[in-house]
């Protein structure tokens, strides 16, 4: 199925600023399905004077009317002139009589969708149209909470028809968490009084520690009441209470989370009241928390397992200098290499909350270890490096890390030992693969074939043992010798979250 952006641009009506707003507008079709107990359905006009549906809201506590999906499909023939009339007038405009969908009577609202307008003195663009279908097959007498919700709706609509909803300013943010009508919703007058709280709104708020009514108290007065004494607050707590700003916050007290958001409500440009809705989010919270401090647990451990690592590095390099044996240093120099490449990447990882590693920075600080053994062998090599080789998965970076140590090493060590020359690291990734070339302008391979020395085996290893990947030695043309890595990717998984 196509994405709103796809389906919007498809048909060539539209920039980047509808878009916006469509995409804020259909972030909000669960509360307006859930407010109005209808099914809620956008739509954009096509090339050829009709309409096609991008998005498609269905209602969480009344039956859908529609149970396939209509995202993409063309308006139908008994709603099109309602829909076109709304999107040329820019005004709401309800059916003169119920609607028969699929044997089922039906009342069906379409409302304009009014963008924002920049420029004074023009008539704001009317970009879509939102239409609101009611099953009116399952009418009965409706609730207290029922015809609040429904209020609120209209007042939404209402906003919606007049470019005042979606508000601009109000944070996207994450969704997680976010308050939804069925959590609890609180309906407040434009001093900020409460005219109507919902059951789970009011059992929120007795287990935040008020045991009285919500109803014609100052929501910002309870909130005061119940709050702790000598705790920082967030500065945006006053505004969201008082139904003054379209954003979101929590508030603690006995041990309990319960996250706010409020939806100013506007006639005209002029507040009316607010919408709050709120959600206990304790458990919610206390999982982010753990979180947290596994993170923080995880971050730790990768730094004293660096420092641990740094620390036989030192060791390997002190019992080399001091051994008399020129084979025995040139061991203990490698190994001392060896557990110094693995110790960047633990460094990198104890940076940040990912487990992933920017391999490119990574790499960088690889490339000065070998610039000390470029240093001790007297050979004057150059490094050159192109292409990219992106995030990777710590599991990645550790050996491919190590690998690319010994053949960068091996490139100045062996092939240009006591010369002057270059060593080439090219990166080309795709969503397929990784591919590495380490080329240099040394001697060769001698009588063209690898050797069977322990850095050779240890990069067989690492790359088609470890990464499951393929490597090539050949000699290059003239002189040189270029080594081939080829890690396939097509399985990674380097989603944050």
């Amino acid at each position: 199925m196509s994405t709103l952006t796809d389906l919007v641009y498809a048909q060539g009506r539209a920039d980047e600023a509808d878009v916006e707003w469509l995409h804020r507008l259909a972030g909000d079709g669960q509360l307006l399905a859930d407010l109005a107990f209808a099914d809620v359905v956008m739509w954009v006009p096509t090339v050829d004077d009709s309409f096609t549906a991008v998005a498609h809201t269905r209602p969480g506590g009344a039956a859908t009317l529609f149970y396939r999906d209509i995202v993409g499909e063309l308006v139908r023939p008994q709603w099109r002139a309602q829909v076109r009339s709304a999107f040329t007038t820019g005004k709401i405009v309800d059916s003169a009589s119920p609607d028969w969908f699929e044997e089922t009577p039906t009342r069906v609202r379409a409302v304009p969708i009014v963008r924002e307008h920049v420029r004074a003195g023009e008539r704001p663009p009317v970009i879509g149209v939102l239409t609101r279908h009611t099953n009116l097959g399952e009418t009965r007498t409706p609730s207290r909470q029922q015809i609040t919700f429904n209020d609120c709706a209209d007042d939404l609509f209402g906003m919606i028809a007049s470019a005042d909803f979606p508000d601009l300013s109000a944070p996207t943010g994450p969704r997680r968490g976010a308050p939804r009508a069925s959590d609890g919703l609180i309906r407040l007058d434009v001093d900020g009084i409460t005219t109507f709280a919902s059951p789970n709104a009011l059992s929120a708020f007795n287990r935040l520690g008020f045991d009285d009514e919500l109803e014609g108290e100052s929501l910002a007065e309870v909130v005061t009441g119940i709050l702790p004494e000598k705790r920082h607050f967030d500065e945006s707590l006053p505004l969201v209470i008082t139904g003054r700003a379209p954003w979101r916050t929590d508030i603690e007290a006995r041990g309990v989370t319960v996250s706010l958001r409020t939806i100013p409500l506007r006639e005209h440009g002029t507040r009316i009241g607010a919408i709050v809705m709120c959600r206990d989010v304790t458990e919610m919270r206390h999982q982010e928390q753990e979180l947290i401090t596994k993170d923080a647990t995880i971050r730790e451990i990768h730094h004293r397992v660096k420092n641990n690592l740094q620390t036989v590095a030192s060791l390997l390099r002190i019992q080399a200098r001091r051994t008399h044996s020129e084979e025995a240093r040139e061991a203990l120099t490698q190994a001392m290499r060896r557990v110094a490449a693995i110790a960047v990447v633990h460094d990198t990882l104890a940076t940040g909350l990912a487990q992933n590693v920017p391999f490119d920075e990574v790499f960088q600080r690889v490339l000065k270890l070998v610039a000390e053994v470029a240093a001790d062998a007297n050979t004057r090599a150059k490094t050159h490096t192109s292409g990219t080789f992106g995030t990777l998965p710590s599991e990645y970076a550790t050996p491919l890390a190590l690998a690319l140590t010994e053949l960068v090493t091996n490139a100045v060590e062996h092939g240009l030992a006591g010369k002057e020359g270059d060593v080439e690291i090219v990166a080309d990734r795709t969503p397929e693969r990784l591919e590495v070339r380490v080329r240099d302008t040394g001697v060769g391979l001698p009588a063209g074939h690898v050797g069977q020395g322990l850095g050779t085996q240890i990069v067989r290893t690492l790359i088609q043992g470890e990464l499951s990947g393929s490597i090539d030695w050949h000699t290059l043309e003239g002189e040189g010798t270029e080594v081939t890595i080829e890690i396939p990717l097509r399985y990674l998984d380097l989603d944050p979250d």
